[in-house]
């Protein structure tokens, strides 16, 4: 199944996030040790240049592994994501055209 993941962050968490960059990426090039794929993804911005949060597209075997997923990432267990929303994608959602980050 896939998912759109939508992670709003806390305001003013820049300097924490940063720190977390690095375990953040691991995450993702590990699906979460295995829990997910990630298609693609990408941080949000404010209009104003500032942090609003990340997306990505992930493919799991279930949405309670979506959400794990998304729950375990160190951007969500350093305190950096205030909420977390998945919307499940359709059957046919054409995954074959996008290069995976999460080999």
């Amino acid at each position: 199944m896939f998912f759109l993941m939508e992670c709003t962050h806390h305001h003013d968490k820049d300097a924490d996030r940063d720190q977390l960059r690095p375990e953040h990426r691991a995450w993702v090039a590990s699906g979460g040790e295995g829990l997910a794929r990630v298609l693609v993804g990408s941080a949000i911005w404010h209009e104003d240049g500032t942090a609003r949060g990340h997306f990505g597209i992930l493919e799991a075997a279930r949405e309670t592994d979506a959400r794990a997923f998304a729950e375990g990432d160190p951007f969500a267990t350093g305190g950096i994501v205030r909420d977390i929303r998945l919307l499940r994608l359709a059957d046919g959602f054409q995954a074959h055209r996008i290069d995976p980050m999460t080999k």
